[in-house]
C-alpha cells in the first residue's frame, strides 16, 4: 500500500501510563462504514456538554446523527476495533438549516461533537480519554464480512448496544476528507482534526443501504431511542480501505 499520505509529516513520541505512542496517529489500513441519520435537535442539544455547540441541521428541527464502525487493522497503537456516535455541530456561531452541512459537504471539511466513541483495547482508550477528552470505554466491537453486506456488533460486557449493518458497493479512490472534532476535558472545550484518505469508498443515498438496530437496557440504548432518529438513513458511506491521520487535541483557542 502507498504511505505518500503520511510523508512530510512529523510525530512526537508520547507516555501513556506504561504505554508508549505518538502523535499525530496514523492509521495505515482501515475499513469503515458510516450511517448518517436524522434526529430532533432539541433532544440531541440535551446530549451536548456545552452551549456553544450547535446542532448542524438539515432542515428546521431536524439535525444529524452519525453512526461510524472503524476496523483499524494497522496503526502507531496496534489494531482495534471503534465504534463512534457523533453529531455534526457548530461551535460558538450559528448554523443555518441545509446550507451549513451542504457547505461542509463541497469544502469536505465537517465539524463534530463526539457523544459516544467505544474501542478494544486499553491503549486505545487512555489515549483517547487522555490526550482528546473522548467518551471512550471498552467494549466488543465484532465485525462480520459477507459477499453482499458487512455489519459491526456493538455491546458492553455481554449487553447489547447496536448493530449497524450496510450494503458492500462498488468503490473507487476519492478526495481526502477533514474531520474537525470537539471534546471537553475539565469543563474545557478542545478540538482536534482528524484527515481521511479514501483509497477506497463509495456512498449512497438509498434508504436500505444500511440498517441500524438498537439494543434495549443499556444507558446508550435509551439515550438513541429518545433523539428521535428517522427511520433510514438520509447516507450511507462505505470505504473498504483508507488512511487516516488524527492530530493531538488543543485548546479552541489554537484553531
Amino acid at each position: 500500500m502507498d504511505h505518500d499520505f503520511f510523508k512530510g509529516i512529523k510525530q512526537w513520541d508520547i507516555q501513556l501510563g506504561d504505554m508508549k505512542g505518538v502523535l499525530p496517529v496514523f492509521y495505515y489500513d482501515t475499513t469503515s462504514m458510516t450511517a448518517i441519520y436524522t434526529a430532533s435537535t432539541k433532544k440531541v442539544k440535551q446530549l451536548l456538554p456545552s452551549p456553544k455547540m450547535n446542532p448542524i441541521e438539515i432542515f428546521p428541527g431536524k439535525c444529524l446523527a452519525a453512526f461510524t464502525a472503524f476496523e483499524y487493522r494497522k496503526t502507531d497503537i496496534d489494531p482495534y476495533n471503534e465504534f463512534s456516535i457523533a453529531f455534526p455541530v457548530t461551535f460558538n456561531k450559528p448554523q443555518i438549516p441545509f446550507f451549513t452541512v451542504s457547505w461542509q459537504m463541497i469544502r469536505r471539511w465537517m465539524t463534530v461533537y463526539v457523544w459516544q466513541l467505544p474501542v478494544t483495547t486499553e491503549i486505545a482508550r487512555v489515549a483517547g480519554v487522555d490526550f482528546y477528552g473522548y467518551p471512550k470505554f471498552i467494549a466488543d466491537i465484532k465485525f462480520q464480512k459477507e459477499t453482499e453486506t458487512i455489519t459491526c456488533d456493538l455491546a458492553e460486557k455481554g449487553e447489547k448496544i447496536l448493530s449497524l449493518k450496510g450494503k458492500v458497493l462498488p468503490t473507487a479512490q476519492d478526495k481526502v476528507s477533514r474531520i474537525q472534532t470537539y471534546s471537553v476535558i475539565e469543563n474545557t472545550p478542545l478540538i482536534a482534526n482528524l484527515f481521511n484518505n479514501p483509497i477506497e469508498s463509495a456512498q449512497t443515498n438509498e434508504k436500505k443501504a444500511a440498517v441500524l438496530d438498537i439494543g434495549d437496557n443499556h444507558s446508550i440504548c435509551n439515550s438513541l431511542k429518545n433523539i428521535g432518529l428517522s427511520d433510514s438513513p438520509i447516507q450511507y458511506q462505505y470505504s473498504p480501505m483508507n488512511q487516516v491521520i488524527l492530530y493531538a487535541g488543543r485548546n479552541i483557542m489554537d484553531n
